[in-house]
């Protein structure tokens, strides 16, 4: 789902506020990193927002935008999806919402459900500790994987009948 322009507007001024209050410097390297992350939709690791931002700041190091991620993080003005497993993903969409993450090539696309924002936290977890925010994760294939899989089926088996 794109974000409208005025959303991302939005979430990169609350990136910078976040900042501000924080006391940190907002240099341009750590702007440039709030509106690509404001902007992204994919929720992309260091290494894609690195790729990104770099387009815009030849100068940028990686270990800068690692930094800022983690930085971010640290003062709840971002997220991450999921597990840590190879690649941390960061999600710079504060609003409520939900994942579909696909199982074959990892892309993780944002969606609203109200049905899911009234799910209630089960008393077993609550007993884990104080429950600050839930966040449905969906796993599946995604359409372009399913339509890359259907036109490998279908060559293979053209490949068969020959």
């Amino acid at each position: 789902m794109q974000p409208k322009p005025d959303d991302i507007e939005l979430r990169a001024r609350r990136l910078e506020q976040g900042l501000r209050k924080a006391g940190i410097k907002l240099t341009h390297q750590r702007m440039v990193i709030c509106r690509e992350m404001a902007s992204a939709t994919g929720h992309p690791d260091a290494d894609a927002v690195y790729k990104a931002v770099r387009e815009k700041v030849p100068t940028i190091a990686l270990d800068t935008v690692y930094r800022t991620l983690w930085m971010l993080l640290d003062l709840r003005l971002i997220d991450t999806l999921g597990i840590p497993r190879e690649r941390t993903r960061f999600d710079g969409n504060a609003k409520p919402h939900h994942h579909f993450v696909c199982t074959k090539c990892g892309e993780a696309r944002d969606f609203y459900s109200a049905a899911f924002e009234l799910l209630e936290v089960p008393e077993e977890v609550r007993a884990f500790g104080d429950v600050q925010r839930t966040q449905v994760e969906v796993r599946g294939v995604c359409l372009r994987c399913l339509e890359t899989s259907d036109s490998e089926r279908r060559a293979k088996g053209a490949e068969e009948r020959s």
